[in-house]
């Protein structure tokens, strides 16, 4: 992220072209410049279907959303027993049919709203490269290459088509993510590139060979790269909680078919629909609704704050993070700077101190020379105008490792030499006394950039890969002129979320490629714990268990190199951390990748954009606390009404065994069962789904839902069972009787599952209190409505059955507040839906 002591990231595709005036033909041989495709060659590639067609990351199709939300197994189990209702009637019977509609429906129109607000925000956030066609240089969208463009590159651009370079300019090329190679690669005119590598320095063109399918990266990310849940830790818990819920319906519901076409052979229609009841009550429909539906909501609401979530699991990912690594440029700072002033340095290294007009000369010349200047040669060039006379020979782009670049300039008296621009630390030699003033002015949070020059030739100062320091280090080797400091500019709600993080405790960790001290500093202002013990990452041990423990230590880092940024993220994982990187800068990509989560500014190079699975497209860090309150919201709400919907599956399926084994009659028709899980599931968990809930994400998802679900439908199941029982011996267990029966057990499970919900819903708010008294309210509402209880056949005949009902009912919610709270003694990490 960092746009690291001196240009080197790409200002962007959008970025008007500089005027760089080389010496001379002889002096500076150019490679003739490749003009690119006609209008009349890309129409010809375009009519033979030679175009970039790749698969869209961001969204799914209409028809898979569809399909997701319509086929599915447990539609299928209640559509086949809503047809067979359908037959055997009453239409009643059949409500949980039009229930499934009703849900498969908010599915899919939520999931489209989501798929519109997606694909939107891919399109603001696309990268578009640079291609010539007709001589002239265009932007184009990914798509609208054709074979043979000529795509020109800069630092942070991403190669989005395999080609072969046709212009380099001390182009280097970062394939760690293709090859697993560390290193960038120096490419030179004829060697290929491959899509999903990146820039790291220098620029260049390339011409291109594969495009869409065909392309190298593109085979590898098609399937990959779909708006999928697959690695969602969430929907793989509730994939796994579906399991169970089949092993565990299917011999309890072939063993109630058979059982209740025996015992109600003289009605087999009463038998059915008594089956149907049992069945359906098993399935745990709404849960895989919900979760789809609270994502879909998440990715609307980020949307609106311009938050693009390319991977769904992104939102609970980054709800289950520990530590979050930030840079601090584009992060705690604003990408732009101001030059605030010009030191020059006495001439002990075997020259004359410099005058600043002089300076300033060198410094607007080697601004002149670079075509692709980041932040800091941005505000170099800003306050520093391209001088008359100067000229340039060639040019050593920045790199984050190197952390210097330099040009051969010739000066307007004919002499010349060879300029740098870089970190003091880097390019000076130990115990230089320009150090401690550098340190100094670090200290108050300013970065601090080294003017020097050199009699030796660029190729000599630093090896081609960027190896930090090359031969620079070595004393003598440059004669510095002048320290040019720039002052940063602090982003205003930087520290609101640092304070954020802290409160909901993320630890940060700040890790930069910037002067340790200048960073703490920038840290310190911002009131981050321990920024004012910064650590130069060059000291950090190698060996991953040592690196770690420092880490945990540390708060902030200063001169980390992009290869260590990736050890850095993998130490903190092998402690058993979730981490989150945030990243705009090319030297962010590797980590970005890496990381747990991979959160990118809109703003960065194409690079980060890429890897991220969250891309901030308004460019504001403050945008993370929303991210991280939407996953959380996600995970523990669906924890806690996953345990709804599991009590309601345990107790179904207790019960159905209970009727095979004591070969009584199924208590319920469906009508009941539909209305009892719409009261005391189905609406509540809608609304308790959609809540805010700001509890940390923990692992273990399954295990946490069990514990509370198993007991309390337990509980459910034996009180309702025996509150049938009693009804059945108090009636006379005949047919006239069935409904009385039926309406006592019904009054028991209500009451049992109303204090479920009432346990679930914990902490009360007033809208909680009020979602219960109303689902109270409307059970209450159907016994006392003469039309009510004819359609849903309930009539509580007596007092004494009715009350022993109520009674039997206390005695089991009370058993569940033992149950929730001996639970935790023994299984310390409850879940927070019932804390």
């Amino acid at each position: 992220m960092d746009a690291e002591p001196v240009a080197g990231e790409s200002a962007g595709p959008g970025a008007p072209p500089r005027n760089v005036v080389p010496m001379t033909q002889t002096e500076a041989p150019a490679a003739s410049r490749t003009s690119g495709l006609t209008a009349a060659e890309v129409a010809q590639r375009v009519a033979r279907g030679q175009v970039n067609d790749v698969p869209v990351r961001s969204s799914r199709s209409v028809g898979e959303i569809v399909r997701a939300n319509v086929f599915t197994l447990f539609n299928a189990v209640i559509g086949t027993l809503f047809a067979i209702v359908l037959v055997v009637g009453p239409i009643q019977d059949g409500l949980f049919g039009f229930v499934i509609i009703a849900n498969a429906l908010i599915g899919i129109v939520q999931e489209l709203r989501a798929k519109r607000t997606l694909d939107s925000l891919a399109l603001i956030g696309e990268a578009r490269p640079t291609v010539r066609r007709d001589g002239r240089s265009q932007e184009v969208g990914t798509s609208e290459i054709v074979l043979d463009d000529v795509i020109e590159l800069a630092p942070g651009d991403k190669i989005v088509v395999d080609g072969t370079v046709a212009e380099a300019d001390s182009l280097e090329v970062d394939e760690s993510l293709l090859t697993g190679e560390a290193d960038p690669v120096l490419k030179h005119p004829g060697d290929p590139v491959l899509s999903g590598s990146f820039v790291v320095a220098g620029g260049g063109a390339f011409t291109a060979t594969k495009v869409g399918r065909e392309a190298y990266a593109a085979q590898l990310a098609e399937e990959a790269s779909r708006f999928t849940l697959v690695h969602s830790e969430l929907r793989s818990g509730i994939s796994k909680i579906i399991k169970y819920c089949v092993m565990l319906m299917v011999p309890a519901a072939v063993g109630l078919v058979f059982s209740q076409l025996v015992i109600e052979r003289a009605d087999v229609a009463e038998a059915v629909r008594r089956m149907v009841a049992g069945i359906v009550v098993m399935v745990p429909e709404g849960l895989v609704l919900l979760t789809s539906v609270a994502f879909a909501i998440g990715v609307i609401r980020l949307g609106r704050k311009q938050c693009l979530v390319q991977e769904l699991p992104a939102i609970e990912g980054l709800a289950r993070v520990d530590v979050v690594c930030l840079d601090k440029t584009g992060t705690l700072t604003e990408g732009g700077m101001d030059l605030s002033e010009i030191r020059l340095l006495d001439g002990t290294d075997g020259g004359p101190a410099a005058g600043e007009a002089y300076v300033r000369q060198a410094l607007g010349a080697l601004g002149e020379s670079d075509p692709h200047p980041n932040a800091s040669m941005q505000a170099v060039i800003d306050a520093c105008p391209a001088p008359d006379g100067w000229r340039w020979r060639e040019t050593l782009p920045f790199s984050s490792a190197r952390k210097y670049s330099g040009a051969a300039l010739s000066e307007p008296d004919g002499s010349s030499g060879t300029w740098l621009l870089g970190a003091p630390d880097v390019l000076l030699p130990e115990g230089h006394p320009a150090l401690a003033e550098t340190e100094a002015l670090n200290a108050e949070g300013l970065r601090v950039l080294l003017l020097a020059r050199s009699e030796l030739p660029l190729e000599e100062l630093a090896e081609p890969g960027g190896a930090v320091g090359g031969a620079a280090r070595v004393t003598g080797a440059v004669q510095p002129l002048a320290l040019v400091v720039l002052e940063q500019r602090l982003r205003p709600d930087a520290g609101d979320t640092l304070r954020y993080f802290a409160e909901e405790n993320v630890t940060a960790k700040i890790i930069s490629g910037d002067n340790a001290v200048s960073v703490g500093a920038v840290a310190a202002k911002l009131g981050l714990p321990g920024a004012r013990r910064p650590v130069d990452a060059r000291r950090l041990p190698d060996d991953q268990e040592s690196m770690g423990e420092v880490l945990e230590e540390g708060t902030v880092f200063g001169r980390v190199t992009p290869q260590q940024k990736r050890s850095m993220v993998g130490a903190l994982q092998a402690r058993g951390h979730d981490v989150a990187m945030t990243g705009d800068g090319v030297n962010d990509v590797l980590a970005l990748k890496d990381a747990d989560i991979g959160v990118a500014m809109g703003s960065g190079s194409e690079a980060t954009r890429a890897v991220a699975q969250i891309v901030l497209l308004n460019n504001s860090f403050a945008t993370l606390p929303s991210v991280v309150a939407e996953g959380r919201r996600v995970i523990g709400n669906i924890e806690r009404v996953a345990n709804l919907f599991l009590t309601k599956t345990v107790y179904s399926v207790f019960m159905a065994w209970a009727v095979i084994l004591a070969h009584v009659p199924y208590p319920f028709l469906p009508r009941h069962l539909t209305l009892l899980s719409s009261l005391t599931i189905g609406i509540p968990a809608f609304f308790l789904a959609l809540a805010p809930n700001r509890e940390r994400a923990r692992p273990h998802f399954v295990r946490r839902v069990l514990r509370l679900a198993v007991p309390f439908g337990l509980i459910a199941g034996v009180a309702t069972f025996t509150t049938y029982l009693l009804a059945r011996a108090h009636y006379g267990a005949a047919e006239s009787t069935r409904e009385a029966e039926t309406s006592a057990a019904t009054l028991t499970l209500f009451l049992i599952a109303l204090g479920v919900l009432a346990i679930i819903a914990r902490p009360y708010t007033w809208w909680r209190l009020l979602l219960i008294a109303t689902m109270a309210a409307g059970f209450l509402t159907v016994l006392v409505t003469p039309w009510l209880q004819e359609f849903f056949a309930l009539n509580l005949e007596g007092l004494m059955m009715p009350w022993a009902a109520v009674g039997i009912a206390v005695a089991g919610v009370a058993g569940l507040e033992v149950a929730w709270r001996i639970v935790p003694r023994y299984w310390p990490d409850l879940p927070a839906a019932a804390h």
